[in-house]
């Protein structure tokens, strides 16, 4: 449907998350391993006499990690799998139970902070749906857990104006697989047709919703690597290039 054209009613929106509510960050993939294998093997980042053989052993497992994470994503471009961070862990070979697991964690999310930052514009999107009686959604790709990406909506105050969110490290599979956008559906009480998506993927966060009927409004401002994007043929309803504009969208689509 073309955005000049009069949809039914928008009644939810829902976001994609990193590289959507978040500024796109090109972020090394093999450091946040390397950070969490070193922390495993009790070798401080800033050390400067390190053990040749404890390093050997530390960089061995993270490249095991890295291994299993791009296997698991590989799957999930392919298969529409999901997984979990533990997942990733268990099948490099890591036992749950390690007893630096959890500082190797937190030094693993000390890493993704400064890139898990939350766009000053979503506070003002988010009211401005909400001051139309548009209801808020997330649904993402991502092997975290949902307690965690919680926190990090609650860190940057912009909790509170979610009214349901879904993360396919909870669910059996990743977008664009139709079941996690039914999913995200129903935990904002939406059917397809008056409700909207938000991200910046062709494949998963255009080609995906649509596929069931809902809209899609694509943010190109994300540099996504060659091995995750996925040829498909799709044409997203609206394109914008800041949050905020898409209060012009909807309004536009209100009439």
């Amino acid at each position: 449907m073309s955005p000049s054209e009069s949809p039914n009613q928008v009644t939810a929106v829902i976001f994609d998350w990193g590289g959507t509510l978040t500024p796109w960050h090109t972020v090394d993939i093999a450091e946040q391993w390397r950070v969490f294998a070193r922390e495993i093997h009790g070798i401080p980042v800033d050390s400067p006499a390190v053990d040749a053989t404890d390093l050997a052993a530390a960089h061995a497992l993270a490249e095991r990690i890295l291994a299993a994470e791009d296997a698991a994503w590989a799957r999930g471009r392919g298969e529409h799998s999901s997984a979990h961070l533990d997942d990733i862990l268990s099948a490099a070979g890591l036992d749950p139970e390690h007893d630096r697991q959890l500082l190797a964690l937190a030094a693993y999310r000390r890493f993704w902070e400064p890139h898990t930052v939350t766009d000053p514009q979503v506070r003002p999107l988010w009211e401005g749906l909400r001051e139309r009686g548009i209801r808020i959604g997330v649904l993402s790709n991502t092997i975290w857990s949902r307690d965690y990406h919680r926190e990090l909506f609650a860190r940057d105050g912009v909790l509170d104006l979610i009214d349901g969110d879904v993360y396919s490290s909870e669910i059996h599979v990743v977008k664009p697989h139709a079941d996690a956008f039914r999913a995200a559906l129903e935990a904002v009480d939406a059917r397809p047709e008056n409700a909207v998506y938000v991200g910046d993927r062709i494949y998963e966060d255009v080609w995906g919703p649509q596929q069931i009927g809902m809209r899609a409004i694509w943010i190109p401002h994300s540099d996504l690597p060659v091995n995750q994007q996925v040829p498909v043929a799709a044409t997203p309803d609206a394109s914008v290039h800041t949050l905020l504009e898409i209060l012009t969208v909807i309004e536009r689509w209100q009439g």
